[in-house]
């Protein structure tokens, strides 16, 4: 298992992205299994940056988001936790020129399943699988 803390802060998807190649790569992930925990992770994190930054007065404090990536038999488990209580909302029709809303269609795309969870602790936790 992998676990990395970033600062809620639009530069810290590449580094998500970063870690995650360097991870997989110890876990001998390579080709489209990798590609796909990529995307995943970067749409994930993306997503809760964009959330904890739409709402900044929820807090007074910097947040931040926790990746946990866990490398099962059959696939990769990709946890992303933050703060917020919202739930992630799928969005049926986006427009072509629009910047943003395609997040979770992608992630449904890529992966063998995705959900979200409440932890005791607070805020919320989404998830994906990734097939290897």
């Amino acid at each position: 298992m992998s676990q990395l803390n970033l600062q809620a802060h639009p530069g810290a998807s590449p580094w998500a992205r970063r870690h995650t190649r360097d991870v997989l790569a110890t876990w001998s992930i390579e080709g489209d299994p990798m590609d796909a925990v990529e995307l995943a992770v970067s749409e994930l994190v993306t997503n809760a940056i964009k959330h904890i930054q739409d709402a900044p007065e929820l807090s007074s404090s910097p947040e931040s988001v926790r990746l946990s990536l866990r490398h099962m038999r059959t696939h990769v488990l990709i946890e992303v936790a933050d703060s917020r209580l919202n739930p992630p909302v799928v969005v049926a029709d986006v427009p072509w020129d629009a910047e943003g809303g395609r997040g979770l269609s992608i992630i449904g795309s890529v992966c063998k399943e995705w959900g979200c969870y409440w932890p005791l602790t607070g805020g919320k936790v989404v998830w994906c699988e990734i097939s290897l």
